[in-house]
Parts: structure tokens; sequence; C-alpha cells
């Protein structure tokens, strides 16, 4: 069994991410933070901050344009799915969701290293630790939560844009909204995710 299957539930309740996109600035900090707490080699990383941009100039039809043009940072890491098609691929159960908190973790006692679960996900969250050649990805920095702290992604963030917890909660004071220009379709895995979206972020059918 893995190291954290053993400790009892941080929450009785599925675990989630609120991202402010609106107020991200694109710093990384989250990123590089969680590349140093958990020892990621370069190329490999749990949390992703990607740049999303189009749009562009729309006549108007009486001479003038209208700007929709867009540019945003958004922060992503293992969204803990409710419908984790990663968990529906592994052969050997490795990649599992943790009873009481939905956090989904990879035992690495079960774990062959296939990558089924990383060609399943469509946003890339398992990633092949090369050194053991088995996968990993965000464990929702379980082990600092036990320990009463914030995952680190979270507590790093310089401007708050990073927030965590029951995700029936986060959508009470949130919204639901989690479908934005540059993520796949929520209908895919059912994300425990809610964004507050930049200008221009959110999808059309929003």
């Amino acid at each position: 069994m893995s190291k954290f299957i053993e400790q009892p539930p941080v929450s009785d309740r599925q675990l989630g991410f609120f991202i402010d996109s609106s107020r991200c600035s694109g710093c990384k900090a989250c990123q590089v933070a969680c590349k140093d707490k958990n020892n990621l080699e370069v190329g490999r990383r749990f949390r992703r901050v990607y740049e999303v941009k189009g749009g562009g100039f729309t006549p108007t039809g009486q001479g003038g344009m209208i700007n929709n043009v867009y540019a945003y940072t958004l922060s992503i890491s293992c969204n803990h799915c409710s419908d984790p098609v990663c968990t529906k691929n592994c052969p050997t159960t490795a990649m599992h969701k943790r009873p009481g908190d939905g956090i989904v973790l990879v035992d690495t006692n079960k774990c062959v290293g296939c990558g089924y679960c990383a060609w399943s996900c469509p946003y890339g969250a398992p990633q092949m630790n090369k050194a053991t050649g088995q996968m990993s990805k965000c464990d929702f920095c379980v082990d600092l939560q036990v320990k009463g702290e914030q995952p680190m992604c979270v507590a790093t963030c310089p401007l708050g844009a990073i927030k965590f917890g029951p995700i029936d909660q986060l959508r009470a004071e949130y919204g639901s909204v989690c479908d934005v220009k540059g993520l796949p379709d929520s209908s895919i895995t059912h994300p425990n995710l809610v964004i507050k979206p930049h200008q221009g972020a959110e999808q059309e059918n929003n």
C-alpha cells in the first residue's frame, strides 16, 4: 500500500480546488513550490500554469472593429474528479479514489508504469516518474493536510488565487464554473474544480 493509504481521511467530504484566474498573475510560484516540495525533476510538474490566449478583431460592418482579444493564465493540477477516467483505465487498480475525501492517489505497490492513466486523463495529471518507472501525480499534499497545513500551492500563492476545501462549500461560495477556454469539457470527468474566470475566459455556453 502507498504511504498515505493507512492514514485516516482528512475530510468527510469530497475535496476540490478553487482557482481565481482573474487574480492569477502567472508568477508560477505555485508550480515551483509544488516541484520543490515533491522533489520533481525537470519536465515533471504536478501543478502547471498555462497561458491561454486567443480572439482577435471582428468587423462591426460599419467600418469599425470589435476587440475580443484575450490572454490569461490558469493554474491546473489533478482535479480529483468525481468520475476519473484514470482510475477506470488503470489495469491494476493502482490509481484509485480514496474513500472519505475523494483524493485520487497512486498505490506504488500496484503500479506497473503502463501509462494508461496518463493517456486517459484530459488534464495531463498522471506523469511518469522515470526513476521508479511508475506513475505519479498531485496527491493534494495529503501529508501536509493531516498535519493541519494547507497544500503547498495554496500556501504559496502570493495573491491568494488558489483555495481548497470541500467542493460543495467552494461551489456555494464561488459558483460552479469549471468550463473555461483552454480546458477540456467538464462532462468528461466531472472535475472537483471551481474557477473564477479571467475576462474572456468563459466558454460561450456558460
